[in-house]
């Protein structure tokens, strides 16, 4: 597969790249099989009267949202976005500079609520909602990680994802979804996570985990599942379950836990954090997602929920749980609801409850990706900023050697490891590889000047973002880490707490 993606080389110095016109005009995502969507609540093909459907459903988005509305009226083609999106750096594509990509809505949106745009279309740029505009917007919507990085530049503070959230939306209502995002989400509704794993195998494999462990370690630390009563309900993506280097962290949250003497548990019924209804723009599904979580938590009798390392799930949870699944008034108020995996362990070790050797993790010189959906959508603990500060501090009470890459690319300027917003899947390879590329420039500097040979990240998509494209660039595949695979090999098991 290297041999038929062209790798963009790595820049001397940060340059707005020449455009290369329609580059990626190609790229496309498989569309949804018809019970993909109908799992859903999307029509299985596109509807007869498309044109009238997708005019109407675009205005019953923007007339339900006013911050969809206000992004939608307030660009004034400033060019502050231009050459923030890593898919414009990388693909060269003028349609994917964020002002370009959201005018391929704004330009139907005009057409049809603004004045000047039904009497004067050409005046303002407005247009039909044509076959030809159809297809542009499935490409080029599926070109935007919604990594919400141009936000942080634009002096409007216009969010793209949001707009791409709406043109997904208005495809999906019309019987031309993405296959990757849909797929998925009906996984999740079906059996509650997103491999459509049923509750026997999970066992299986947590109780094979159980015993690798001990065979490890020497120490019977459990990965317990549907356990009542317990302290806390884990929900982790389902990832944590079966691969590298997510099973690795897996590992470092259930010794975190032995170590502190904390009965937690995992759920069948809910067993993933994740919740790609977010991609797709759909509330409905967003909603349905979310409550199995709560209906666990419920269930089990848990005092708190912790969501794993996720960097979509964290979002959806710090900032849609409570107005989606709330009020969490059955979980013990001492705690936040939810609470991040990385806040418990920097309780802890701030309360000394982990006793940890530094020099466990000698091996490794570590530099941190800051995930797009943790550092522009969320916090992190009850600090400003926290969701910077903790992973950092987590790292540098585990390992003595860490190293952060150039200021401009990380905290919220972070670039986006270019497999976000429902883009995970191998028939966009090509984007991915390429929208990878400002970040994969970054890591090379500070590969370059302190040797690191470690990227420590938060978030499932980004893990498997990059094993995929680091070969492509030259680094090692397994120099992706699980943050919680730091911090278990640090923790001396075994030792009073």
């Amino acid at each position: 597969m290297a041999e038929e993606i062209h790798v963009p080389a790595f820049r001397e110095y940060p340059i707005i790249p020449a455009i290369v016109e329609g580059s990626m005009a190609h790229s496309k995502p498989y569309v949804a099989k018809p019970d993909h969507q109908q799992s859903v609540g999307y029509p299985g093909q596109l509807v007869d009267d498309w044109q009238n459907a997708a005019v109407k459903k675009l205005g019953e988005l923007v007339s339900q949202s006013r911050a969809l509305q206000v992004f939608l009226d307030s660009c004034v083609k400033c060019g502050a976005c231009t050459d923030k999106c890593h898919y414009y750096l990388g693909t060269q594509d003028p349609l994917n500079m964020p002002v370009a990509r959201q005018d391929l809505l704004r330009a139907v949106y005009r057409r049809y609520y603004t004045f000047a745009g039904k009497y004067f279309p050409k005046l303002v740029g407005a247009k039909d909602f044509t076959e030809e505009v159809r297809d542009q917007w499935y490409s080029y919507f599926h070109q935007c990680s919604q990594c919400r990085r141009c936000s942080v530049f634009c002096p409007y503070g216009i969010d793209t994802a949001e707009i791409s959230m709406a043109g997904r939306d208005v495809l999906d209502a019309i019987g031309v979804g993405q296959k990757y995002s849909n797929e998925i989400i009906g996984k999740v509704h079906k059996v509650g996570n997103n491999l459509g794993l049923p509750e026997p195998a999970l066992a299986d494999t947590l109780e094979g985990l159980e015993e690798d462990i001990e065979d490890d370690t020497g120490v019977p630390v459990k990965v317990p599942l549907d356990v009542e009563g317990a302290e806390i309900l884990l929900i982790t993506p389902s990832a944590d379950f079966f691969a590298e280097p997510h099973i690795d962290g897996l590992i470092g949250y259930a010794k975190v836990f032995h170590q502190a003497g904390i009965s937690w548990t995992l759920s069948s019924f809910a067993s993933e954090a994740a919740n790609f209804s977010m991609f797709i723009g759909s509330h409905d599904n967003l909603k349905k997602v979310a409550m199995r979580i709560r209906q666990a938590a419920l269930d089990l009798g848990v005092k708190r929920i912790v969501v794993g390392e996720c960097g979509h799930a964290w979002r959806v949870a710090y900032s849609f749980w409570n107005t989606l699944i709330g009020p969490f008034d059955f979980l013990d108020p001492k705690y936040p609801a939810p609470q991040h995996i990385c806040e418990v362990t920097y309780d802890l070790i701030q309360r000394g409850a982990l006793k940890l050797d530094k020099e466990a993790n000698d091996h490794r010189r570590i530099t941190f990706h800051d995930s797009c959906n943790v550092a522009r959508a969320s916090r992190m603990g009850n600090i400003p900023g926290g969701q910077f500060i903790i992973p950092r501090e987590i790292i540098k009470a585990c390992a003595n050697h860490f190293f952060d890459m150039a200021p401009e690319t990380i905290h919220q300027n972070t670039f986006c490891c270019g497999g976000g917003g429902g883009l995970l899947t191998d028939d966009l390879m090509e984007l991915r590889v390429k929208g990878a590329l400002p970040r994969m420039e970054a890591l090379a500097k500070v590969v370059n000047e302190y040797d690191v040979n470690t990227l420590v990240a938060i978030c499932a998509i980004c893990k498997t973002q990059f094993a995929k494209v680091l070969p492509y660039y030259k680094f090692q595949m397994d120099m992706i880490t699980s943050l919680h695979q730091v911090v278990g090999d640090a923790i001396q098991l075994g030792t009073s707490h």
